[in-house]
């Protein structure tokens, strides 16, 4: 985690706002006997640790770029490790995606600010804040601020989504016959699993509110969901990964 000059201090724990930018100055995987494996749905991304590798990531296409991302923090003269003098810094921005999640370092259009926990375009075309993708980084790399963000954040992300991640609950398979995906969340072990794919027999989830209603013990689906996306970020190596992409890694020279 590096230190840096940025502004995110992160007292404030409302939502993050969506779509604005202005100008002015501003578990590890748990491994339990017994796993159903009749179910069917998503699959997880790929193993990194045991040499196998689980296709597509929540039924998504893994080819897909980020769209739109979540602004993490705002570097007015960049990184402290920049050795060029203030006047040839260029402010930087660190972000993480809305679909999968990719953690990323972006260039601010000239006289532009993108605030703090914003959502902002990053796709082809036209964009109102961003300039271009400098870099996609990993959670090391992140700022003292953009780490303090990053839960929060996450947490609204997946609210923001949530007819995706109530139809995770709905689909979630056995990824062996030992291991369930439901069990791959954190507070999750057999007794609840069961009690998820029993009740999701009667008919869909509809909503975080209807799943916590049905199942009581499960108290706030979406920081469930978040902590897991938060765990996969933190861990390059993690073995099963069900929202985000491995990270790119250089080759050896």
């Amino acid at each position: 985690m590096r230190e840096e000059n940025s502004q995110s201090g992160r007292p404030q724990t409302g939502r993050p706002q969506t779509g604005r930018s202005t100008t002015d100055k501003s578990s590890s995987d748990r491994r339990s006997a017994g796993r159903p494996h009749s179910e069917r749905g998503p699959r997880p991304s790929g193993s990194r640790s045991s040499g196998t590798h689980h296709s597509g990531k929540g039924g998504e296409n893994s080819g897909e770029r980020e769209e739109y991302v979540w602004v993490l923090d705002y570097l007015p003269y960049g990184k402290a490790v920049d050795a060029r003098s203030m006047s040839q810094k260029k402010p930087l921005v660190q972000a993480v995606g809305d679909k999968k999640f990719t953690l990323m370092e972006l260039v601010p259009k000239n006289g532009v600010i993108p605030e703090i926990q914003s959502r902002v375009y990053v796709g082809s075309g036209d964009r109102d804040a961003i300039d271009h993708v400098k870099q996609r980084v990993g959670h090391s790399d992140l700022t003292h601020g953009a780490n303090l963000e990053l839960p929060y954040i996450l947490e609204a992300c997946v609210r923001h989504q949530e007819e995706r991640f109530v139809k995770f609950f709905n689909e979630a398979h056995s990824i062996t016959t030992r291991l369930h995906m439901l069990e791959l969340l954190p507070g999750i072990g057999k007794k609840l699993m069961w009690s998820i794919i029993d009740e999701r027999k009667k008919g869909d989830f509809k909503s975080f509110q209807n799943l916590h209603e049905r199942i009581p013990s499960l108290h706030d689906p979406a920081k469930v969901i978040a902590h897991r996306i938060e765990e996969e970020l933190k861990d390059d190596f993690i073995k099963y990964r069900l929202f985000t992409t491995p990270p790119h890694r250089q080759r050896p020279a």
